[in-house]
């Protein structure tokens, strides 16, 4: 029987949730600008126009193969949930994301070595329900997620939504926002749903 974290799946048309930690647990983000540096590496790969380095050389355009629905960054790891139409898209996108990102991590601090603990971790979602609750998990992972920065709660709810964030599966899943949001606020459905989803955290690894 294989151990959980071992297993490798990647299908096309699947939900993922995808994690990563830095390695020993260390900070992977210091500040706002690294933040805003993680997230711009999305930018470059999910947004509608296909957007290209200073030497004028395109980056994998991604966009139609892999959908980002939901994510949070806090300062040790993140969570990401995507939507996967073609296979092979996922490892594409995270393996660009965490490979520049660590390039530029160590520049910045002169650090050298592995800045995240592994490649990263995916779990696939078989189920709307599990759907659900593991997109409130990602948004409710902050303390106080209503006014975190750097989670998508926030271009769910009005501060503004960048063209690579596609959040329409997760909308579609509840018909309203405002039925989505009350669905974040039940703290008690949320607490008897959370020992399953972090039994089931990153049930595969990619």
């Amino acid at each position: 029987m294989p151990s959980r974290n071992v297993l490798k799946v990647d299908i096309e048309q699947s939900y993922y949730h995808i994690y990563a930690r830095g390695h020993g647990r260390q900070k992977i983000f210091q500040d706002d600008q690294d933040y805003r540096v993680f997230l711009n590496l999305f930018k470059r790969h999910l947004s509608i126009s296909e957007e290209s380095d200073k030497y004028g050389k395109p980056y994998a355009h991604l966009r139609g193969k892999i959908e980002l629905l939901c994510y949070c960054l806090l300062d040790s790891h993140f969570h990401l949930l995507v939507y996967q139409e073609e296979k092979g898209a996922m490892s594409q996108l995270m393996r660009s994301v965490m490979t520049s990102y660590s390039s530029y991590y160590n520049k910045r601090y002169d650090s050298s070595g592995a800045l995240f603990e592994s490649r990263y971790k995916a779990s696939m979602i078989t189920s709307d329900s599990y759907l659900m609750h593991i997109s409130r998990y990602i948004h409710l992972n902050p303390k106080d997620w209503r006014n975190y920065l750097y989670s998508s709660a926030g271009a769910y709810f009005g501060i503004g939504q960048p063209e690579w964030l596609q959040q329409d599966k997760i909308i579609e899943l509840f018909g309203t926002l405002p039925i989505y949001a009350d669905f974040l606020d039940d703290y008690v459905d949320y607490k008897k749903s959370l020992d399953d989803i972090k039994y089931s955290l990153a049930n595969n690894i990619l």
